[in-house]
């Protein structure tokens, strides 16, 4: 079917009529518009489904979101027959027809026979995935479109693990979802008495289970004043945060009264994500004029944080998402490694874009480590496989991740910012701050540095040219990066491992992901890959060497700059 053919669907009467003049318009006035909006369905990637709101197949709207949640009503139905009764939960984020598109969902679902959990207002993503293992549903679903721009919304199915959805239910969920080809097929008139309404005291059994993991409540007591500063960023972490520092036991934490504004259009920043540096300003600001240590940032849907910390100087220094998993993971290992709770079953688990000191810190301490693709859902998949048999202390990836303990199965920045806040308590009372702990990791087990630059590539033709890099770099892989040779290649499409050293070629145990891997002689790792959730590819570039003393941190700390530069440079970025 051509663009204008499923744009001319969609002018039927089974569509409302806003939808339907919204289509007209695209046909007679916006040729681009029209062509970026229907020319494919969205899909499921490493996020679920997720897309600017507007109408057609490939936006986030009413009938893309009930196609999707009749297609995973089907696939339920299908998968859990035996079962007396299909459960679900669902939760949703701050975002604009957030709320509209989760009761969407509830009602289709609860038209399907389903019993539905629908939380009664915005709460964090981890919790969704909590309440999917608590109620022993067979799946779930959270609105949000995490830290995308205020255009975007989103979609992310869970299992009955209470994690996102991976292969084969992922694909075959689509195929589900790709034979619903009229709106008529879509049950859209719900049965109020199968919905039930979650609130506050489920959010009180989330916080209890989320500070049983505290393990540093003695320093905590003797650091309760310790201030921190903490902005949702007009995000579902408003509440939870706060009330989760408070449980562990802080007393000095500080909010930005302009940012716990709930708000989808994200007014006092240009984009809700706390890996960009102004998104953090504000409570930067709030941190100097209290005397605060600690800043903390979570994401709309409050599954990532960032944070900012004094350096030596005391000045207030962002770090990034390698960095704060570098302190946590190390934190969470030592404390119990003094303890005598290390009992030889415990492991981590790091996605191959994520810095590899972390397996350094593992190995330090004697603990198993793991590496998955990108996208928390494999982070989840590993301790799935391993539950019952090992220990998972934590987990984490560079974009600012985290998790610890096994009652969630998907990144949870409330519980990450308990535990940060923690590490910090924990490093106060040794008498050092949370940056002189990173730099002590650094001289202990080297220095590593990442850097991460995206090409963005918008619509159809930006997928096109993305698809096409990779074709190239997979026909004319570079032979040498920066002046060093390449020495190892590996391409997870093709789930084969290429190093020249030996001259071998081995298989690959990961699923098969768009990825490649390049290798150089001097220890860079260069990682290649389209993003999942948005229309960009990213070029992850790691770098490392020894340090030697604190005091050479910032000569070592420009090295390796120059040679993440000279990578960028080398490889046509810059």
């Amino acid at each position: 079917m051509t663009v204008i053919e499923s744009a001319k669907t969609w002018l039927g009467k089974q569509y409302d009529a806003d939808t339907r003049t919204q289509v007209q318009y695209l046909i007679d006035n916006d040729p681009k518009e029209l062509e970026d909006s229907f020319y494919r369905n969205l899909e499921f990637g490493t996020g679920g489904l997720r897309g600017i709101m507007g109408v057609g197949t490939n936006r986030m709207n009413k009938y893309t979101v009930g196609a999707a949640t009749q297609g995973l009503a089907n696939y339920l139905k299908k998968n859990f027959a035996h079962l007396p009764e299909v459960k679900v939960a669902i939760a949703h984020d701050c975002r604009n027809n957030s709320r509209l598109f989760a009761e969407t969902t509830a009602n289709i679902f609860s038209a399907n026979g389903f019993k539905v959990y629908l939380f009664e207002d915005l709460r964090p993503t981890p919790e969704l995935s909590f309440a999917v293992r608590q109620f022993g549903c067979q799946s779930g679903v959270v609105v949000t479109a995490s830290h995308n721009p205020k255009e975007y919304n989103g979609y992310k199915a869970y299992w009955d693990d209470g994690a996102q959805v991976v292969a084969p239910h992922d694909t075959n969920i689509i195929d589900e979802v790709t034979k619903i080809t009229d709106v008529s097929q879509i049950l859209f008139d719900g049965n109020p008495a199968n919905i039930i309404s979650l609130g506050s005291e489920f959010d009180t059994l989330y916080i209890s289970k989320i500070k049983e993991l505290s393990i540093s409540p003695d320093a905590i007591a003797r650091q309760k004043e310790m201030k921190i500063v903490y902005t949702p960023i007009h995000g579902t972490g408003v509440k939870l945060v706060p009330q989760t520092l408070e449980a562990f036991g802080f007393e000095a934490v500080y909010n930005v009264p302009e940012q716990d504004l709930t708000d989808g259009n994200f007014p006092t920043v240009n984009s809700p994500n706390p890996e960009n540096a102004d998104a953090l300003q504000m409570a930067i600001d709030k941190a100097e004029a209290v005397g605060a240590e600690l800043v903390l940032a979570t994401d709309p849907d409050a599954d990532r944080v960032g944070i900012a910390v004094r350096d030596t100087s005391g000045k207030f220094v962002l770090l990034n998402g390698n960095q704060t998993a570098s302190v946590l993971i190390y934190y969470l290992i030592k404390k119990r490694a003094e303890a005598n709770l290390l009992k030889g079953h415990e492991y981590i688990v790091k996605t191959i874009v994520t810095t590899d000191l972390l397996n350094a810190i593992a190995q330090k301490f004697g603990v198993e480590s793991f590496d998955t693709l990108t996208g928390f859902k494999y982070i989840a998949e590993i301790i799935g496989q391993n539950e019952g048999k090992k220990l998972f202390i934590g987990g984490g990836e560079e974009s600012y991740g985290y998790l610890a303990g096994e009652f969630v199965r998907d990144k949870d920045a409330v519980m990450a910012a308990a535990l940060i806040a923690e590490a910090a308590a924990y490093a106060k009372d040794r008498g050092m701050s949370f940056y002189e702990q990173l730099i002590d990791i650094y001289v202990e087990l080297g220095l590593y540095q990442e850097g991460l630059v995206n090409v963005v590539k918008k619509g159809k033709d930006g997928a096109e040219a993305i698809k096409q890099m990779m074709q190239d770099y997979r026909a004319n892989p570079p032979k040498e990066i920066a002046g060093s040779k390449v020495i190892e290649i590996r391409d997870y499409k093709t789930s084969v491992l290429d190093n020249f050293v030996t001259e071998t070629i081995e298989p690959l145990a990961f699923p098969k992901s768009d990825v490649l891997q390049f290798f150089t002689q001097d220890g860079a790792k260069i990682t290649v890959r389209p993003s999942g959730t948005e229309p960009k590819i990213k070029f992850y570039i790691s770098v490392n060497c020894a340090l030697d003393s604190k005091e050479n941190y910032p000569v070592k700390q420009a090295e390796l700059k120059k040679r993440i530069d000279a990578i960028t440079v080398s490889m046509g970025l810059k």
